[in-house]
């Protein structure tokens, strides 16, 4: 747990006066429900019986053969219920709010898997739902648009600054400012104002606990761990079990994008992150001579956000966790690597792990092992890797269902 909200330096609760007490409720709420029995009952039982806990730890006996090197094994977070790892932390914060007594949810998404994770789990406990999406990343994850409002969610398109995550982060921490009395703000990944730091890594840890588990009913110890980190979700609760340990060495993976250059990438970790405070917390940005926000750039939706947790940045300088900058080629790579040796469709966050996990597979050489959280499923990249891979075929499917939509329309009138 973080000392009174900070990670070392980082972290902390910068924002205005207006969301004190509510970060002041939330925190108090918090700590009395994880000491709960019956709240954390409730929440095993939601994941053994809707999300599909535990998630399987499975050998990647192939891919592990043709890379040459470590033993690899592949955590299917991408198997619980809604694609990916953020329905832990979604289901976590609605139980929560709904034991505060608040009746709307509010989110952000970049990706779209947390806003469709806050929808689904709004659905389940009949809570309103309200997600906070950058107009481009509408663009980009169409699908998951799709999946929020068949939950029943509103789908608020955020058209400021770059339309990506950290606008929808600004524009979700507008309306708590206003609405606080009646909602709760269910932020998605391991950064902000404390105390959602702390909780999502709680409510994420369900994923190292169980690895740590697997991995000994495997009889094997791990000798590295490796996450995608956008704002670091998956990661600081997967890692969470070996933090405070020696071993396994703990790899985040970051976007390298198209490579170094201002707007080409999202790596802070490689000495490019800056220090500063935004969106109510101090750690590393990506920022500009006068402190502004950078533009950034990632393949994957989920991993363009300009800042990274302060756990993570405090475990990185610290050197516990050592993080690589994976480009969107090698990304690419990864998921067709992992989709033809195992019948896994990695997200594209994920696959940016699994190019990470590939290359430390072959640096440790057999005898060790190495496991690769799968964050999430690659349906939702259909639109992004069907136009990178799939050629003139992809396009002329679109062109033809197009053709196909219109005409559709044209036939009602």
């Amino acid at each position: 747990m973080s000392h009174s909200g900070f990670f070392g330096e980082y972290g902390g609760r910068y924002v205005a006066e207006v969301l004190k007490q509510p970060l002041e409720e939330l925190e108090q709420a918090f700590s009395s429900a994880l000491s709960d029995t019956s709240f954390l009952q409730e929440l095993q039982d939601i994941g053994q019986d809707y999300i599909g806990r535990p998630t399987p730890l499975m050998p990647a006996h192939r891919a592990s053969k043709a890379t040459g090197g470590a033993d690899i094994w592949v955590k299917l977070e991408g198997l619980a219920n809604t694609g990916a790892h953020k329905i832990n932390n979604a289901i976590g914060q609605a139980l929560l709010a709904k034991r505060m007594g608040k009746t709307r949810i509010i989110a952000e998404t970049g990706a779209g898997q947390h806003g469709v994770a806050t929808a689904a789990a709004c659905a389940r406990l009949g809570l309103e739902c309200v997600v906070f999406m950058g107009a481009e990343d509408i663009r980009r994850q169409r699908p998951n648009v799709h999946w929020m409002t068949l939950y029943g969610a509103e789908v608020r398109p955020v058209e400021t600054g770059s339309q990506t995550l950290k606008d929808a982060v600004n524009a979700a921490l507008r309306d708590w400012s206003a609405r606080w009395g009646d909602t709760h703000y269910l932020l998605g990944s391991a950064l902000g104002p404390s105390p959602f730091p702390d909780m999502v890594r709680e409510f994420q840890s369900v994923i190292g606990k169980e690895t740590q588990i697997q991995a000994a009913q495997a009889q094997f110890q791990p000798d590295a761990l490796v996450a995608c980190v956008g704002g670091g979700s998956n990661a600081i609760g997967f890692f969470s079990p070996w933090i405070d340990q020696v071993h396994p060495l703990l790899i985040g993976a970051e976007a390298g994008g198209r490579g170094r250059g201002v707007g080409a990438h999202a790596a802070r970790m490689d000495g490019e992150g800056q220090k500063a405070v935004a969106q109510g917390y101090k750690s590393l940005f990506l920022t500009d001579e006068d402190g502004q926000l950078q533009a950034t750039h990632s393949i994957s939706a989920g991993l363009d956000y300009p800042g990274i947790g302060p756990q993570l940045a405090h475990l990185g300088q610290s050197g516990r966790i050592q993080f690589q900058a994976i480009r969107d080629d090698e990304a690419l790579e990864a998921l067709q690597f992992f989709a033809r040796h195992e019948g896994l469709i990695f997200a594209l966050e994920s696959a940016h792990a699994a190019a990470a996990a590939l290359h430390i597979a072959r640096e440790l050489g057999p005898g060790k092992s190495v496991v690769v959280n799968m964050s999430g499923r690659g349906d939702k990249d259909v639109f992004i890797t069907g136009s990178a891979l799939g050629g003139e075929t992809w396009g002329h499917f679109l062109s033809d269902e197009t053709r196909r939509f219109e005409a559709r329309k044209e036939g009602q009138k």
